[in-house]
């Protein structure tokens, strides 16, 4: 193969980091104020709350991208617009990973308590809370 057909790897993160900065120091990811004949009908969604088990999967990108395309296109209308994140509503799927997390290490929550099988839901929390957000965000 020539030097000019070789397959190179792309480097997103050299292309969207920029851009992403560019769009938040624009103030993209504020809500819009509206304007012109909508600017009194108001349109939010509220996500609903990501589990802060890690990563993205398909179901997010899927329910993310058509609650981003609604928003767009309400704020297209002029009408102030606001996409509120969540994260983690009921905390099963939290004790799920916690539980996993605390067998890998040889121990139940049954064994070290409520108070701080509960310390270790935080902690999962500080670790894990912000990744879906943050990719929601990119």
């Amino acid at each position: 193969m020539s030097e000019e057909g070789k397959k190179v790897d792309y480097d997103f993160a050299a292309h969207e980091t920029p851009l992403f900065n560019a769009w938040k120091d624009a103030g993209y990811f504020r809500r819009s104020k509206g304007r012109g004949q909508y600017a009194d009908q108001p349109y939010t969604i509220v996500i609903p709350p990501p589990n802060i088990t890690g990563m993205l999967h398909m179901g997010h990108a899927l329910n993310d991208t058509i609650q981003d395309t609604c928003t767009r296109h309400a704020r297209m209308q002029g009408r102030p617009t606001r996409w509120v994140l969540g994260t983690d509503h009921a905390g099963i799927a939290t004790q799920t990973k916690v539980d996993k997390k605390l067998k890998e290490e040889g121990i139940s929550r049954l064994e070290i308590g409520r108070e701080k099988f509960l310390d270790a839901c935080w902690d999962w929390r500080r670790e894990y809370g912000g990744t879906i957000v943050s990719q929601i965000k990119r």
